[in-house]
């Protein structure tokens, strides 16, 4: 195992998931993950989303780096962020709400759960 690892798509074989039934209110969003770490309750990749929007509940850390696209993360009282290429943020523990894509989008991510 080398300690420094480029985070790209070379490599690496895609899983590709919907959201729950329960959790989607549009659309029919799949997701394909290219996940580069996972251990020790460390998670990092990249992630991309066709368009839909489902309900979510963050129960860890995730920050965030937009590659492509137009998503909107909406919390639990109404307030619309809008995420667009270039755009990066932190979701903490606890966040509610719900995630729209409008454009396919595609992001780096690191959780820490």
């Amino acid at each position: 195992m080398t300690l420094l690892e480029r985070v790209d798509l070379d490599g690496i074989t895609p899983e590709t998931e919907r959201p729950d039934a329960e959790k989607v209110l549009a659309g029919d969003p799949v997701h394909t993950t290219w996940n580069r770490e996972d251990r020790d309750g460390l998670y990092c990749g990249m992630w991309q989303s066709t368009p839909g929007k489902w309900t979510i509940s963050y129960a860890e850390w995730e920050y965030v780096y937009i590659h492509a696209g137009h998503s909107i993360l909406t919390d639990e009282t109404g307030t619309a962020t809008h995420l667009k290429a270039g755009d990066r943020f932190i979701i903490r523990p606890g966040f509610k709400g719900t995630w729209e894509v409008i454009e396919t989008t595609l992001k780096d991510y690191v959780i820490q759960s």
